[in-house]
């Protein structure tokens, strides 16, 4: 088989070729247009895939601003970092059944059952009154929110046609940087009017709209594959395990335990793959770990990515420390990475040309890093008004580095099979892939905010530099998958 390295299309297989393990070039179909995709005919189908993974990603940081609220009303501060970490790990259980809730359910089914699922942890937390119930919320919050972030990558292959994909792919991982302009400002403004309960009731009422318009507007049978795979206990025991071990670790007291923590999770992570590479039945597509596939580059360069987002829950903190800027504008200062993801990623699906895509996958993961390490140069102490002009400029670039290659690299993964199984496992591992790098990489960058102290100047600069060195890690994952070579 030819080795296409310098003009690699986006990588697609043939039935020998996936036989062999080993990926072909093949070029894609013309991308269509954002007019096509918001046609009569598939803007159901786009607003359903788009707003569960927005709803997803608005919920994180809505929560985030209304828990001060809820803790002052009824206490239960001492719980108040286990609302993230609940979410979280109940996300990542569910996002790793999507799969086979399609096969079983068929998309409409799956998704009206995500959104009632999402609705009624949202109104657990509505009506909660203790922080103990509040945790129940958001753990049922999490199961319908891993589903829905799952079926928005997974749905696309079957919603529209292949020539849509990434621009709906773009679509959707804009809805993550959208999710975290519009959770603040949503979470905030009931805060500020003392109406917290109220955020929750209309994100509730979002759903089930949602729900009723995707009744509709994805298909609707079960897919038809042949019998559907049993669930792989194990590993999906082991990989939430791991989630809920870095989630822990972010939240313990620095020191013992912590190492302790971080050590347990790699080990999990380390069976979580020996049992996926050996196991009958697996999370993701037994072609990633067959030698000489290049998915399972894809996969770490989407996470390694995907860990640069994490930082902008230091930058407003950081902001105010080291600029003295008021909680609005520090704000808006974190907000940079997101409109920088947001805008970079709604251009990047506009590139049509084979070497163009491969350009943005390799260059994304470089330009967040030198975006990172652009701000950890810039950071220093009493920054005046232009250098907080500087420090968004350079956030905004690191932002745009990950929504350059995000779309290309999911799709890539979409397109790493013709398999109906297989293929609905890899676009729906994109989501389960984020979610873990989430896990991890909030732990991380929680890790190296203290390793970087005691001043808060230290701090930015060794997350900055630290998440930077994992920006590179991710260039070169992407270098592989485009080279579409495993290490022999």
């Amino acid at each position: 088989m030819p080795n296409h390295t310098a003009d690699l299309p986006i990588i697609a297989t043939d039935a020998a070729a996936q036989g062999r393990g080993r990926l072909r070039s093949g070029r894609p179909p013309r991308p269509g247009s954002w007019s096509e995709l918001f046609s009569p005919g598939h803007l159901p189908a786009a607003l359903v895939l788009a707003g569960g993974v927005a709803l997803y990603a608005t919920n994180v940081y809505v929560t985030a601003a209304l828990l001060p609220s809820a803790v002052d009303e009824f206490g239960g501060a001492q719980y108040f970092a286990w609302a993230a970490t609940v979410f979280l790990t109940a996300s990542v259980i569910s996002s790793m059944l999507v799969t086979r809730t399609v096969a079983r359910s068929g998309a409409a089914r799956a998704y009206v059952g995500a959104f009632a699922v999402f609705a009624l942890g949202t109104l657990i937390n509505m009506l909660a009154p203790s922080m103990e119930l509040l945790l129940v919320g958001r753990t049922v919050q999490g199961l319908g929110g891993g589903l829905l972030a799952g079926l928005g990558y997974a749905v696309i292959r079957t919603a529209l046609p292949e020539r849509l994909w990434t621009r709906a792919a773009g679509l959707v991982s804009a809805m993550w940087g959208v999710g975290n302009l519009l959770g603040p400002a949503l979470g905030g403004l009931f805060a500020q009017i003392g109406l917290w309960r109220g955020a929750f009731a209309t994100m509730a009422l979002l759903a089930l709209v949602l729900a009723w318009v995707s009744r509709n507007a994805v298909p609707g049978g079960a897919e038809q594959t042949g019998e559907v795979p049993s669930v792989p206990v194990l590993s999906l025991a082991l990989l939430a395990s791991t989630a809920a071990a870095f989630s822990v670790a972010s939240v313990l007291p620095r020191g013992a335990s912590t190492v302790a923590c971080l050590a347990a999770a790699v080990l999990l992570l380390f069976a979580f793959v020996l049992r996926e590479r050996f196991g009958a039945t697996t999370v993701l597509p037994k072609l990633t770990y067959r030698r000489g596939n290049a998915l399972k580059w894809v996969y770490l360069a989407l996470g390694l990515l995907s860990a640069g987002a994490m930082t902008e829950a230091f930058i407003p903190l950081f902001g105010q420390e080291l600029a003295g800027l008021p909680p609005l504008l520090a704000g808006f200062l974190g907000a940079s990475l997101s409109v920088g993801w947001t805008a970079a990623q709604l251009c990047s699906v506009n590139i049509e040309s084979q070497r163009g895509r491969n350009a943005v996958m390799l260059l994304g993961p470089a330009i967040l890093a030198a975006g990172l390490f652009g701000y950890a140069a810039l950071v220093t102490p009493e920054a005046g008004a232009w250098l907080v002009v500087a420090w968004a400029a350079v956030l905004f670039a690191a932002g745009s580095g990950i929504g350059m290659a995000f779309p290309h690299l999911s799709v890539a993964a979409m397109r790493s099979t013709d398999d109906p199984v297989e293929g609905g496992k890899a676009a729906a591992g994109v989501s389960t892939t984020q979610l873990i790098a989430n896990a991890v990489s909030s732990s991380v960058v929680g890790m190296l905010v203290v390793a970087g102290g005691p001043t808060a100047a230290g701090s930015a600069q060794t997350m900055a530099v630290g998440i930077g060195i994992v920006a590179v890690l991710g260039a070169a994952c992407a270098l592989q998958a485009i080279r579409g070579r495993a290490t022999r």
